[in-house]
Order: structure tokens, then C-alpha cells, then sequence
């Protein structure tokens, strides 16, 4: 049974690749986490948490997505978590912060897998340099935090652009993330901008002291060879 209601006729050798065509697909991944405000009596934990993969746009990723892949620390019975369908996510418990690996699988089967690096955060970070971390605190659902991704398909086959282009919207309501990120666009895009300008004015300054040195060293080259000059009449 066709369950995507895909025709039957395409396959993964189905006319090969679409030569130039490039798709993007953008999508957020990253933790919630919520303190239980002390350490549990039985294991010692002090959160729940959970990570998970999701489109950045209103669309099922269910059409092109096969499974995710979650990794997560050898601690864990079971530390290997598959999921086949929406919505792409683990909840589970802990005490402390590692690396989930997140492995996306497509279902045409000659496109690679895609992987994803996140540090589960269970705790706000410290102010650094004045700014404070990606993670934010959500008064509902507490410690978020996430970030944007874009996957891009280069030439991918007929099958897998009919799976690309043929997305659906998971709600007809709003959809929205618990991250700002057109705002965090800006606000990067403003800090590269002033680090730039920085750098710039720095460079001018270094620029400027290396011509007072070598000022300097003509001065102190002249003023020797007379010395030389007088020594040697």
C-alpha cells in the first residue's frame, strides 16, 4: 500500500539525478529541559528533559524523513532511540550535560544520512563577554535551547524531489518555535557587522603603529650611519 500516496512508478534509479537543482530544507533541533527542583531520591536526578528534531516551516517532514537517530550517552539503558514518525523527539531523565548525536534518515535510500551535533543543556549558562548563551528560560517549559539548520539536497533523484516538494503543513493554526530565530538572525547579523568593524579599527591602529616603527627605525638608521660617519673620520 502506497500509505504517502506516491506513484508507483518512481524508484530510486527512476531518470537519476536532477541535474542543477539544489533544495533546502530548514530545521530546528536542539533540548527542553525542566528542573524537579531537587535531587531525586532513587537515582539522583535532577531533570527531565527532551531532545528532538523538527521542520523550521509549517511542513510534515514525515514525507521525506524515513527515521531519526538519537545517540545518546552510554549511560542510558538503551542509549540508541529510534523514531519513524512526527513528532521527532526522546524524553527521558538526568543529572548532567553530553553530547546527543542526532542521525537523519530520508526514505530514498541513496540519499545519505544527515547528522547532527547538540549538547543537551540542562542548565543556564553564564553571561560571556557581556552575552548571555543561546539557551533561554521559558516560564512554562523552562530551559530552552535550540538552534537552526538547513539541510541541502544537491541534485537529488526524481523520487526524493517528489518526497521534497510534496511536503504538507502539520497544523492549519499557527506554528510557531519557542526561539526567536528571525530575531537572532538580526542580532548575529549586527554582531558579525560590529565584530568586522572592530577588527577593521583594529587593523588600521596596528597599521598605524607599524608605520610609526618603521619611522622609527629609518630615524634610528640615519642617526647611526652618522655616528659610523663621524667615527670613521
Amino acid at each position: 500500500m502506497n500509505s504517502l500516496n506516491i506513484p508507483t512508478d518512481f524508484g530510486p534509479d527512476s531518470g537519476g539525478r536532477v541535474k542543477g537543482l539544489t533544495i533546502v530544507k530548514a530545521i530546528v533541533y536542539g533540548n527542553i529541559a525542566r528542573s524537579f527542583g531537587k535531587k531525586r531520591e532513587e537515582d539522583g536526578h535532577t531533570h527531565q528533559w527532551k531532545v528532538y528534531v523538527k521542520p523550521y516551516l509549517n511542513e510534515d517532514m514525515s514525507i521525506y524523513v524515513k527515521k531519526v537517530h538519537f545517540k545518546l550517552h552510554e549511560s542510558y539503558a538503551n542509549p540508541n532511540r529510534i523514531v519513524t514518525k512526527p513528532p521527532y523527539e526522546v524524553t527521558e531523565t538526568g543529572w548532567g550535560e553530553f553530547e546527543v548525536v542526532i542521525k537523519i534518515y530520508f526514505h530514498d535510500p541513496t540519499e545519505r544520512p544527515v547528522t547532527c551535533y547538540h549538547i543537551l543543556k540542562l542548565f543556564q549558562s553564564p553571561i560571556v563577554d557581556g552575552e548571555i548563551s543561546s539557551s533561554t528560560i521559558d516560564s512554562k517549559k523552562g530551559l530552552v535551547s535550540e538552534q537552526y539548520e538547513e539541510i541541502v539536497f544537491q541534485e537529488p533523484t526524481q523520487l526524493m524531489q517528489h518526497y521534497l516538494t510534496n511536503v504538507t503543513p502539520i497544523t492549519n493554526g499557527p506554528y510557531v518555535h519557542d526561539t526567536d530565530f528571525e530575531n537572532k538572525k538580526v542580532k548575529t547579523l549586527d554582531n558579525i557587522l560590529d565584530v568586522k568593524a572592530r577588527v577593521k579599527s583594529e587593523i588600521n591602529q596596528l597599521k598605524d603603529k607599524l608605520k610609526l616603527a618603521r619611522e622609527s627605525i629609518g630615524r634610528f638608521k640615519t642617526e647611526l650611519a652618522k655616528v659610523q660617519k663621524t667615527q670613521i673620520t
